[in-house]
């Protein structure tokens, strides 16, 4: 007897750029549509700014990016699970909004973890930050209008669409400006990624603004 002929996919092979970008559309679409994507990603960018602005260890490196991205795959998968749900059960069922609560409560678990994991390495590194207290007044003075246009790019209020070109603007700026005192240039480079999404999310809300002024869209709907 012959053996049977290997399982083929009715749809075509996907290149790697094709993969890598459908997976960036889905991480913009969490940023757009879900708040608590929009807060991890500014707390991401506070520890951006400490840990470009405080000479660390590679312990605490480690352990703070390490924490940041398992915080964000954590709402991502959170948010998939909560579309799948609402995919399967088109009613309201107590088992599905259990479902959804339990994926919820593990992301609030590393969330809650993750601050403590910040807070003892604060406690570990009082010494060095005391001592380098002009650079904490930097990274306060420019870092914080910094988070807050990376903020104000992800808010959900519609813009013009020159606003986000000028806020996008001006917190690439106060990033180079922090980058020529970084203390690390991989949490600078991990803060210019996080920008780059905030600019990204608000760049896809205009688009998606302009998709739905096109003619016949409402038809569409």
């Amino acid at each position: 007897m012959s053996a049977p002929p290997p399982f083929q996919s009715k749809h075509p092979p996907t290149s790697f750029y094709r993969s890598v970008l459908h997976a960036w559309n889905g991480l913009i679409h969490t940023v757009v549509h879900q708040r608590n994507m929009r807060m991890h990603i500014i707390s991401g960018l506070l520890v951006g700014l400490v840990g470009s602005g405080i000479p660390l260890g590679l312990a605490e490196k480690v352990t703070l990016i390490f924490c940041v991205l398992l915080v964000l795959f954590a709402e991502m998968l959170n948010s998939a699970m909560e579309q799948l749900v609402d995919l399967a059960i088109q009613q309201f069922d107590e088992k599905a909004k259990l479902t959804k609560d339990i994926a919820a409560a593990a992301v609030l678990v590393l969330a809650i973890g993750t601050v403590v994991l910040f807070a003892a390495v604060l406690v570990h590194n009082a010494d060095v930050i005391f001592a380098n207290l002009p650079a904490i007044q930097r990274q306060v003075l420019f870092g914080v209008p910094l988070v807050f246009l990376g903020g104000a790019l992800m808010h959900e209020q519609v813009k013009p669409a020159w606003v986000d070109v000028v806020l996008a603007i001006g917190a690439l700026s106060l990033w180079g400006f922090l980058t020529s005192w970084t203390e690390s240039e991989v949490f600078s480079a991990m803060t210019l990624g996080l920008l780059f999404v905030c600019a990204s999310a608000a760049f896809s809300r205009q688009a998606q603004r302009r998709r739905a002024l096109l003619p016949g869209s409402a038809d569409k709907k």
